[in-house]
């Protein structure tokens, strides 16, 4: 099974592999749960906590977050040539697998439990420091985990199917631990000077413990879980002495991809608008819809609907319309009607906030809005993966890793900026550090709307005018098959 250089034996790797079983593909699927936990707490809870809750400058915790994120993207382009380089007994992505585990959820809990009376110097750099270990550790695991899609299936769609499974379990389980945190977590801390648990510091090391140990046990399971797979992945390339030239030549020959490059600047464009959009996602239902921790809750139990509607449409989206035409689709419809229901309050057409209608309107569109970002995103990253045989036509070498880390570089790199924006709006809107939701005038709430609003829609729509220029389709992946003999 194995060479005398302790890499997978490439013999056994080109014997037809068997078909993945349920059980791998769930095991695969629930490594997703680690970074939707990490992305849903730096999405929603990381900006309020530490600005709200601990006191914090929401500009000093918006540069902190800033800050993590470009020092992390630099990790992301070293692991994923590393994972696509190493040669080891456990293959080329497993190790990191195992490795990142712990780090990554002792990590996250500490980012919970900030040192108490401390100064805004020391809270800034504290949340730098842990932010920065997070996602580097996240990095270790997610780039390796992602870029095992293009090995494990070759087919068109099935990849399609896999990240719809992997996608879905993201947002299950990191608004599982969100959903527990509003419905279960947050009411205990109810006092009788903190009327919502959300602005009680106390509940927060408890919220960080719960999803360091799903983090743990999600990363765990998956390496398991894909573990027999590894005589049939890809191996690495034979030896050779690696130099700085080379792995940057390398690099940039295998991003010079002009499919890629559509990817790269869409990707860029979402990430600022998803850390705009989700920065202030908490802001909206807290401060905008007057919705408390108890109906903030119910909604993140929407997501697990939304979550379902993803994994179903986009592999029939896929058959149907191809991967590229329906992200289109998809992408225009989710998109641009997100911000309707904050567009409706702003002209007055809608009826006050406490009115049930409220509540199920905004749960109701809010469903169908991230079933459809669910089924967008579950196709961009097929399209992601697609690149890696068209890539390997051109330069001979097979750069899952680097594909992903790319991804998640400009992710990470420019997402910051998207928080940035998030805290300069509410700044300008007037929603000042500590403030609760009575403390905050009605011109405020509507400012911040105002600003929100054209902001988003400018970044989605060119986003989705970038990802029309991308080439691959179900007969070029299948023809790249055809012309690599896989």
């Amino acid at each position: 099974m194995y060479n005398q250089a302790g890499a997978p034996d490439p013999v056994k790797q080109t014997a037809a592999p068997p078909p993945l079983s349920r059980p791998t593909k769930l095991a695969f699927g629930i490594g997703a749960i680690a970074p939707g936990i990490t992305a849903a707490a730096f999405d929603f809870f990381l900006l309020i906590f530490y600005s709200q809750v601990v006191g914090l400058d929401a500009r000093l915790v918006g540069l902190a977050i800033l800050i993590s994120l470009v020092c992390d993207a630099l990790s992301d382009p070293i692991v994923g040539y590393w994972s696509d380089n190493l040669r080891s007994r456990w293959g080329r992505r497993h190790p990191f697998l195992y490795a990142s585990a712990i780090p990554l959820a002792a990590s996250y809990y500490f980012l919970w439990t900030p040192p108490a009376n401390a100064s805004q110097t020391v809270l800034f750099w504290y949340l730098v420091t842990l932010a920065v270990i997070v996602r580097t550790a996240i990095t270790f695991y997610r780039t390796p985990a992602s870029a095992l899609v293009p090995e494990l299936t070759t087919d068109y769609h099935e990849r399609t199917a896999l990240y719809s499974l992997r996608y879905s379990l993201a947002w299950v389980g990191g608004n599982a631990v969100s959903v527990w945190a509003f419905a279960v977590l947050f009411p205990m801390f109810v006092t009788a000077a903190i009327a919502d648990g959300r602005f009680n510091r106390d509940a927060y090391p408890i919220y960080g413990l719960v999803g360091a140990l799903a983090i743990l046990l999600s990363i765990l399971v998956s390496a398991a879980g894909t573990h027999s797979r590894i005589p049939y992945l890809k191996s690495a390339p034979p030896p050779r002495r690696l130099t700085i030239k080379l792995i940057f030549g390398e690099l940039i020959e295998t991003l010079s991809n002009r499919s890629f490059l559509s990817l790269f600047i869409a990707a860029m464009l979402a990430a600022i608008a998803g850390g705009l959009a989700a920065g202030l996602s908490l802001y909206f239902l807290t401060y905008f819809w007057g919705f408390d921790e108890r109906q903030t809750g119910a909604i993140f139990i929407g997501t697990f609907v939304a979550a379902g509607i993803g994994l179903v449409l986009a592999p029939f989206v896929s058959r149907k319309l191809g991967k590229k035409r329906g992200a289109i689709i998809i992408g225009l419809l989710a998109f641009g009607g997100a911000p309707v229901p904050i567009v409706l309050r702003l002209l007055d057409l809608l009826p006050p906030n406490g009115t049930p209608f409220i509540f199920w309107f905004v749960t109701i569109t809010n469903i169908l809005d991230i079933g459809l970002i669910i089924c967008f995103q579950i196709l961009f990253a097929s399209m992601l993966a697609d690149l890696v045989e068209d890539s390997e036509l051109q330069t001979g070498r097979r750069s899952e890793g680097v594909f992903i880390a790319a991804e998640t570089f400009i992710d990470k790199a420019v997402r910051g900026l998207g928080v940035m924006a998030a805290t300069t709006i509410l700044t300008l809107a007037g929603v000042s550090p500590g403030a609760k939701p009575e403390d905050v005038s009605a011109d405020a709430v509507w400012r911040m709307g105002a600003y929100y609003v054209p902001l988003v829609l400018a970044l989605w729509i060119a986003m989705i005018g970038v990802i029309s220029t991308y080439r691959i389709d179900r007969a070029t992946h299948e023809e790249n098959l055809r012309k690599l003999g896989s």
